[in-house]
């Protein structure tokens, strides 16, 4: 991959960062577990407090992963090294913590990924604000999954034939 495909990459996915950060930040902004606890469950209880923590982790690693593509971008010499770590941290912290979170509250089924219908599926059935911002950043996340493929093994390979030469 060149130097300048490997900036417009960082570009994209600092553009789409963005606007998962800018919702999440939204969300966790108006809504703490009070108004999000309809049943007062143990059951219930434990699967918000696992959502908060979740969408609470996955802000921090995407904001993370925005502030280091942005000093990739923002260095008077483009440093392709750096970016493409930054890219790799932006598909093992961010796209994979979203796809499989900690606490799994929801999860992707795949049967459901190529038919149109949303394939996330949540452990027990969200207020709608809460399903809502998952449903919201889905597409960001799965277009991120799409973009970065390459760093998901094929980059750690070549870094890894690179140290054996």
């Amino acid at each position: 991959m060149s130097a300048a495909n490997v900036q417009k990459l960082c570009e994209s996915t600092r553009e789409k960062l963005k606007s998962v950060i800018e919702k999440m930040e939204l969300f966790l902004n108006e809504h703490a577990l009070p108004q999000l606890v309809t049943e007062e469950d143990e059951e219930t209880l434990h699967f918000y407090r696992g959502f908060l923590s979740d969408l609470r982790h996955l802000l921090v690693f995407s904001e993370m992963s925005n502030e280091k593509l942005g000093l990739a971008l923002r260095r008077a010499t483009f440093d392709e090294p750096f970016a493409q770590k930054a890219l790799y941290n932006v598909y093992h912290l961010g796209v994979n913590n979203f796809f499989y979170p900690k606490n799994e509250s929801y999860s992707e089924d795949g049967r459901y990924a190529y038919t149109g219908q949303d394939a996330i599926r949540f452990r027990k059935k969200p207020v709608r604000p809460a399903r809502d911002i998952i449903m919201e950043i889905t597409k960001v996340f799965e277009e991120l999954r799409d973009d970065l493929t390459y760093y998901e093994n094929d980059y750690l390979t070549e870094k890894r034939m690179q140290n054996q030469v």
